[in-house]
């Protein structure tokens, strides 16, 4: 799942978001200099992770992909579902879809001094692209995958991403719509027993 996802399954706690947020940002053993919601946080987005990545309809659209995306597969699928998320929020989370991305970058803001380099880059993105308000826009979509591309070391076809996703968007509608409900559910437990 990509940045919108992760911050909405982290809950209510600032903590946990903001630990949620650092989760594509920060690698190896979790610090225990962080706050222990900011662990918590962190560590819900890489079981969030684990748990997608494995997840059976996951697996299946996957397979879907041509040759040419299916390294990518991932990549393009954490991106499109946080587009499928974004275009139907309301289904999903009681707070508008602006003002709860208004409110995910204001606490960003808040905390900037704790984020690493690569996440305060990134908050000046999203302020600049209005994101995750603007990840239902398509043409966002294929401008955050062309910009994934060019930060890959390899040569890669992100940039025509979008093709695929619409080569593959009967697929992606019904993927998302079977498995998020699961992740929703996952995501709710998991931070109940890790509470």
């Amino acid at each position: 799942m990509n940045h919108l996802a992760h911050a909405l399954l982290a809950g209510t706690d600032p903590d946990w978001i903001l630990g949620g947020m650092l989760g594509d940002f920060v690698h190896g053993p979790v610090s225990p200099d962080l706050r222990p919601g900011v662990q918590a946080g962190l560590r819900l987005h890489r079981a969030i992770d684990v748990y997608t990545d494995a997840h059976p309809v996951v697996v299946a659209l996957r397979a879907e992909f041509t040759p040419t995306y299916r390294r990518y597969a991932g990549i393009v699928i954490d991106v499109w579902f946080d587009h499928l998320l974004a275009r139907d929020f309301g289904t999903w989370c009681a707070v508008p879809l602006a003002d709860f991305s208004l409110a995910l970058r204001t606490l960003l803001r808040q905390h900037a001094d704790e984020l690493p380099p690569d996440l305060q880059r990134f908050l000046h993105y999203m302020e600049r692209s209005d994101l995750p308000l603007a990840y239902r826009d398509v043409g966002v979509i294929g401008r955050v995958f062309g910009g994934i591309g060019m930060r890959l070391s390899r040569a890669n076809p992100l940039a025509s991403a979008l093709e695929e996703t619409a080569r593959l968007e009967s697929a992606f509608a019904t993927a998302f719509a079977a498995f998020f409900p699961q992740l929703v559910e996952f995501a709710a437990q998991w931070r109940a027993q890790n509470a």
